[in-house]
């Protein structure tokens, strides 16, 4: 599945694909949000679950200039990116 085809989903179709097809890598903590990154085929995708409302408010791909790298480079290494 493309990139495109991929944000085209809805949240809930993409949850299920991430769940089905998706391994996960890491949690933070980033502001009122819990961050699980998955990787999901070779791409990085980030699900931001809100707390405060007990919802997942967005799922993306991981943008890799984003100042969230440095709390996932303090736990693990992305190598492949």
């Amino acid at each position: 599945m493309s990139k495109e085809d991929f944000r085209k989903l809805t949240l809930h179709k993409k949850v299920q694909k991430l769940y089905t097809e998706g391994t996960f890598v890491v949690a933070i903590r980033y502001y009122a949000y819990k961050v699980n990154l998955y990787l999901l085929g070779k791409e990085y995708v980030e699900v931001f679950y809100n707390h405060k409302y007990d919802r997942i408010d967005k799922i993306e791909f991981l943008n890799q200039r984003h100042s969230r790298m440095k709390f996932y480079l303090d736990q693990i290494s992305l190598a492949e990116i």
